[in-house]
């Protein structure tokens, strides 16, 4: 009977759909005994089979049967086991498991570029004075982001795929889930900021200093971060006021705000309306105001008579526009994959949400090397001195 209830909370034939799961099996512990007339549970030990590896999943407390003494307590436990679940399982990337090793090279490839990057180019806009303008207090701001973006996904991603560490504890997963979410709001409001100071830069040139004076760029950032919290930290609460008596495995290899919350057993539509609305007031807004910036932009720079005027302008948007590019559109991509593309692979599906959240953060700081001539000298510069010494 405690098994019963048992399988139909965990919703194991929605899995063994999706090919996650190929079977399982429970054990459980009798109060009474084997013998106990009233057959009531007072947990059950739940593990699966998929892919060919067992792994335990979880121990509920499972009451069943009439009410007798103690039947009370019993439910009183179960409640608690729900609402305070001790881990989730990150299945990884599924149907990919004999690749998983060399899956992770890359990644690993990646996520040191990243690392060595964004500190190299913190560095040098930390130590060189003539960096210490607008533009790069922004850019400053992205790679810090970058970093925060990169370091609360791929480290748990290769421990899964090198040394399969898929158990996460919900503390951690919520953890995860807020710098996921977190970084990659202030990252869209960081590009907004940057579109901003071209914009001034390029349309108000004679008032660029007075206009983004140092106590406007504070306000700015502070606005970016203070935005971006007061959004996402809702996000967590949500999650915590969720049962989770069903199956806690995530098809992924990361905890995400909706993922997490479709394991919930319990009606999940504020949180649905509310992930919905985060990116429309967000990160919708963020690339509308964009858009309307360098419209106005091209504007006046095709409006300049000299022809080395208008490519000098177009080629300090550059390596904005590049950014941009790489940000927004992978995401876009991957939104309307996971809503529409209901025939992709779900492996794919999973490889590209992980490929988006680590090659941006690696490219930005290369890009901005390359199509900015002031971080390129100081680049030179630096390593030419370290050649010297």
């Amino acid at each position: 009977m405690c098994i019963n209830k048992c399988i139909k909370e965990m919703k194991w034939g929605h899995w063994q759909r999706k090919g996650i799961i190929k079977s399982q099996f429970y054990r459980c512990q009798h109060p009474g005994g084997r013998g106990d007339s009233q057959a009531r549970c007072l947990n059950a030990t739940v593990a699966v089979t998929y892919h060919g590896q067992s792994q335990p999943i979880l121990s509920l407390m499972c009451p069943q049967g009439p009410k007798a003494s103690g039947s009370q307590t019993e439910e009183t436990m179960y409640n608690l086991s729900c609402y305070n679940p001790g881990s989730f399982i990150l299945v990884g990337i599924p149907g990919l498991e004999k690749f998983h090793i060399w899956i992770g090279i890359p990644f690993c490839v990646i996520y040191v570029l990243a690392l060595v990057g964004n500190c190299t180019l913190l560095y040098l806009i930390a130590v060189e004075h003539s960096l210490h303008e607008p533009m790069f207090f922004f850019l400053a701001m992205l790679a810090t982001t970058d970093l925060i973006l990169s370091t609360a996904t791929v480290p748990k991603l290769l421990t899964n795929l090198w040394l399969h560490s898929q158990e996460i504890t919900f503390s951690g997963c919520l953890t995860q889930m807020f710098f996921l979410h977190f970084s990659f709001v202030v990252d869209s409001a960081i590009l907004l900021a940057m579109a901003f100071d071209r914009y001034v830069a390029i349309c108000f040139p004679l008032r660029y200093t007075t206009i983004l004076t140092p106590q406007v760029i504070i306000k700015l950032a502070a606005s970016i971060v203070v935005r971006s919290f007061s959004v996402i930290l809702p996000d967590v609460f949500l999650l915590k006021r969720l049962p989770f008596c069903g199956t806690r495995i995530i098809p992924h290899t990361y905890c995400e705000h909706i993922g997490v919350a479709r394991l919930a057993s319990a009606d999940i539509s504020i949180n649905i309306w509310y992930g919905f609305s985060v990116p429309l007031m967000t990160v919708i807004s963020d690339v509308i105001i964009i858009a309307v910036s360098y419209t106005f932009i091209l504007r006046a720079v095709f409006q300049l008579s000299s022809q080395g005027a208008r490519q000098k302008a177009l080629s300090t948007c550059g390596s904005h526009v590049c950014v941009i590019l790489m940000f927004y559109t992978p995401a876009f991509f991957s939104i309307l994959a996971h809503r529409f593309g209901h025939s992709v692979p779900r492996n794919l599906l999973i490889l590209f949400a992980n490929l988006y959240v680590a090659i941006p953060p690696a490219l930005n700081p290369i890009v901005y090397g390359v199509k900015t001539k002031q971080i390129q000298d100081k680049f030179i510069l630096l390593f030419s001195l370290k050649k010297t010494q």
